[in-house]
């Protein structure tokens, strides 16, 4: 039996990431503890909403996401993270768009506003945006370049990790939330100009246009007939147009991208890395007989996802480790081979016909005029507010990759969300509501039996001997690995909480049952003397003193150092959720409580 309701409870912001990592480190702000939970009690539509909600591009993400989430899950530290990702695919293929059983989609279910909306872009900045401003009631149109919206999930993810028919199922729903246009064919600069959508009244415009130009390397022999740019070859596959290459194809990629800062050169090498697989791939597919990837730092150095490393190898990519390109070799104007250095100078030749550059991309933004205001930062990216991510010129905004440079697909959406929010406080005035939290009291807390000892479920893939075309390698969970692997979950959303109750007055005695019972050594009883308190906490605990009322427990901030007494100090990150402290304990102080975020309301009473 559980015993729901709201209190307006303050905690601390830093305590907040420790304790809900998962959700904390997804830029769409997707609650993945919570569907992952879900699943394992096989409540598959609940859980689906909790994917889908917050993030229009669900279908997308629970199969080419790099699934940060997953980097800070808990449970990683323990033996191996859950399979976030590959559980919002199970949801996705049950529900989701794409899936023979959808549920319907969030709609606009509000007024009209006042003010149409132009979107630069089809991209996930874009279509995130438009969605989200949709739902807020806004008129919105999306301007498109290419005769395909998408951007690069259409145009840059190889079809055998991301199948069209998702992509346009993903579109159709989000043309479907409210009143959305798209245009194909339109390309800014050519077709229009940013002071010309300011003529047709739109109100607000959004500058999200990606980076969809190659990097050059500047060696000899990089102009000799075979030599291609990663981007212009995925956008030849993807649209379906003849590209020779040859037997042999060298990948050269990785290294840093020219950017004005380590956050921004780090994530375009991510990239690159990542479009190193996918050109890799894509080659074998249209006949290689050998692919090698050029690498000139460590393999484990490399930012790709470590599973798509692994498909490279399992399908019969070579990665070659520590080698820098210097020089491309030819013959009557033709590639041959590719001459590679190592960090002490020794030459190694690789003969290849074909060379793919794959070292970054970048955002072509010649489109944008001195009157449009529109402000652009010595690394040739477009300069925003951080906050509300507008530009210069009031009332454009911009975001993804032609503001911060290549990115994950995720981040690019977390910018659309935050920029519908942006427009909507500029035209309107709105300011969006801070999350509310939610506390639920669990009155009997249980974890699912042996959950320590479940291992990570392996994400089922296509046999290799199947792996032809388009064909998609990735597969998906049936419902009892869900089921198991959703189990693995450590609940990092439900907390020991240490307060007793004002009511019957309840106190700890300090008899120490917690400690003794706790499987993971995290709850100690110390002696005061034994703590140190620096001047900076103690400061931190008097301004806030609101925070720290439970944990002080009466006793003045200006008391700590110089009494004496015991306290009881909990781990938070080695928790593993059991429950057995609560149990255990005589007095009942300790409890178990859920917590959550609702959505800010803003966008909360725009949807169904």
């Amino acid at each position: 039996m559980r015993e729901r309701f709201q209190q307006d409870k303050r905690v601390d912001s830093e305590w907040l990431r420790t304790n809900f990592p998962c959700m904390m480190a997804c830029p769409a702000g997707t609650d993945a503890g919570r569907y992952v939970a879900l699943i394992a009690e096989g409540r598959y539509e609940e859980a689906y909403r909790y994917a889908r909600d917050p993030n229009p591009l669900a279908s997308v993400c629970g199969r080419v996401c790099a699934h940060p989430c997953e980097t800070a899950c808990r449970r990683g530290a323990i033996d191996r993270p859950v399979a976030i990702r590959a559980l919002k695919r199970f949801l996705t293929e049950r529900y989701g768009p794409e899936s023979r059983n959808p549920l319907p989609a969030n709609t606009c279910k509000v007024p009209k506003q006042a003010g149409k909306i132009a979107i630069v872009g089809s991209g996930p900045v874009g279509l995130t945006a438009a969605h989200d401003l949709a739902l807020l009631g806004y008129s919105v149109t999306i301007f498109e370049a290419a005769p395909v919206a998408g951007g690069m999930l259409n145009l840059g993810i190889p079809e055998y990790r991301l199948p069209r028919s998702v992509v346009e199922a993903q579109l159709r729903e989000i043309l479907a939330a409210g009143d959305v246009t798209l245009r194909l064919n339109c390309a800014a600069g050519r077709d229009f100009t940013i002071a010309q959508l300011r003529e047709q009244g739109f109100a607000a415009m959004v500058i999200a246009v990606g980076a969809h130009q190659s990097r050059d390397l500047a060696i000899p022999g990089a102009d000799l007939d075979g030599v291609h740019k990663g981007i212009d070859f995925l956008l030849n596959v993807n649209l379906g147009y003849r590209f020779e290459i040859g037997g042999k194809v060298a990948v050269i990629g990785g290294g840093s991208v020219a950017m004005d800062v380590a956050r921004s050169a780090l994530r375009a090498s991510a990239l690159a890395a990542r479009e190193m697989a996918d050109v890799s791939l894509s080659a074998l597919r249209l006949g290689a007989r050998e692919v090698t990837i050029i690498y000139r730092r460590r393999r484990d150095q490399m930012r790709a996802a470590r599973e798509e490393i692994q498909e490279l190898e399992v399908e019969g990519v070579s990665v070659l480790e520590g080698r820098t390109p210097v020089r491309v070799l030819g013959r009557a104007g033709k590639v041959v081979g590719l001459e590679t250095t190592d960090a002490s100078g020794e030459t190694q030749i690789i003969t290849c016909d074909t060379v793919i550059l794959a070292i970054g991309q970048e955002a072509r933004l010649d489109f944008l005029k001195p009157e449009d205001g529109v402000g652009v930062n010595p690394g040739g990216l477009i300069a925003v507010n951080p906050e509300s991510l507008m530009t210069s010129a009031p009332g454009v905004f911009a975001g993804g990759d032609c503001v911060f440079g290549p990115r994950l697909i995720i981040d690019s959406v977390g910018d659309g969300k935050r920029i519908a929010l942006g427009i909507d406080a500029y035209l309107s005035g709105r300011v969006p509501a801070e999350p509310e939290i939610e506390v639920e009291i669990l009155s009997r807390h249980r974890m699912f039996s042996s959950y320590m000892e479940i291992p990570r479920q392996t994400i089922p893939t296509l046999a290799l001997e199947r792996r032809t075309g388009i064909t998609e390698v990735e597969l998906v969970f049936d419902e009892e690995t869900a089921r198991l692997e959703a189990q693995r979950c450590l609940h990092c959303w439900v907390n020991t909480v240490f307060e007793g109750s004002e009511e019957d007055g309840s106190r700890c005695t300090l008899c120490g049952g917690c400690a003794d019972v706790c499987p993971e050594s995290c709850i100690q009883l110390v002696p005061l003397e034994r703590i140190e308190f620096p001047l900076e906490a103690l400061g931190a605990m008097q301004s806030e003193s609101s925070l720290f009322r439970v944990e002080l427990d009466d006793v003045a901030t200006s008391e700590l150092g110089t009494i004496t007494g015991t306290a009881l100090l909990k781990d938070e990150t080695r928790c593993i959720r059991c429950g057995l402290c609560a149990e255990r304990c005589p007095v009942g102080v300790i409890t178990m409580e859920a917590w959550s975020l609702r959505p800010a309301a803003v966008l909360a009473g725009a949807r169904n």
